[in-house]
């Protein structure tokens, strides 16, 4: 996994979701995206699907069971995005 592919997505989460106050640096990749770590929540993760297709023109379906794994951590969408692009 590459490092390079964890920082474009801190990158892409804090324009997309406006996280004005946070830098990249301060998101943690193995920290969780919703609760206690980044504070996310279910608006944001539509957003985040939204922003997948647009740059890596990848799908996340709703129900689709692996979703909380998927959303977990930035390293977890991370590989989720990375084990998509090589399809």
């Amino acid at each position: 996994m590459s490092n390079e592919l964890v920082e474009e997505l801190k990158k892409l989460l804090i324009e997309g979701l406006h996280l004005e106050e946070i830098a990249p640096d301060d998101i943690d990749p193995q920290a969780p995206l919703f609760g206690d770590g980044l504070g996310l929540d279910s608006i944001d993760a539509l957003e985040i699907g939204v922003m997948l297709d647009r740059h890596y023109g990848i799908k996340i379906v709703s129900d689709d069971e692996r979703n909380n794994q998927i959303f977990a951590s930035l390293q977890s969408l991370a590989n989720f995005v990375a084990e998509k692009r090589t399809q």
